[in-house]
């Protein structure tokens, strides 16, 4: 038998391809961001049609073939179903795949983007936290993880709430992060700073942002 791998990991976004076949987008442990084809997975009744969502979890046994990997098992973990069924929420979803899309690479350690992305989306479910605090903590802590983060800018006057929630943002473990509420106007400081740093370091839009902008 020509080799398997496993790997963990979530399933950024997935494309059609021929009549029956799809190519998802991962985001894994072990080998970073990677495309894969589900052979079948559009036919009625395949075993791997629910396997091929996006934000979906689990863990993939995948054929590593000469120019592509194949997924032949899936266990899916946790297919974010409440996300799913929260029309706002999962737009917040998409938006954080989108920027998990655009920071990671295959072959390149991408498991604290994973996590933080895991982490995430599991936030977006919790009732007692926003969303808008929740979208800042990725928006910052991926800023982190990927080495860019110029820290506070020196010339503006943030109340010191504002300056403990990113320090904290900064340095806590991922699983730590959404712990925390903010009053209003420390929102209204997260979110200009989250604003400054996407005008500074990112060099595109986000489709899914520019409809939440829409819907909230």
């Amino acid at each position: 038998m020509q080799d398997l791998i496993q790997v963990t990991g979530i399933i950024l976004k997935q494309t059609p391809i021929g009549e029956y076949d799809r190519r998802i987008c991962l985001l894994t442990k072990e080998r970073g961001k990677i495309s894969a084809f589900v052979r079948g997975s559009r036919k009625p009744g395949s075993r791997l049609s629910s396997a091929t969502n996006p934000f979906s979890f689990g863990v993939f046994k995948l054929h590593v073939g000469k120019n592509a990997y194949n997924v032949q098992e899936a266990d899916i973990q946790n297919y974010f179903e409440d996300l799913r069924m929260d029309y706002i929420g999962a737009y917040y979803g998409m938006y954080f795949v989108e920027i998990s899309d655009y920071y990671t690479r295959e072959n390149s350690d991408e498991k604290e983007m994973l996590r933080l992305l895991y982490q995430s989306l599991r936030a977006l479910s919790v009732p007692s936290l926003s969303k808008e605090l929740v979208r800042y903590i990725f928006e910052m802590k991926s800023i982190v993880i990927n080495g860019e983060f110029p820290g506070l800018p020196v010339d503006w006057r943030l109340e010191a709430s504002t300056e403990y929630a990113v320090q904290f943002i900064v340095n806590a473990p991922i699983e730590k992060l959404f712990t925390f509420t903010v009053s209003d106007s420390v929102l209204i400081e997260l979110e200009q700073l989250s604003q400054h740093y996407r005008s500074k370091l990112w060099d595109r839009e986000f489709k899914s942002l520019e409809i939440i902008k829409t819907l909230c």
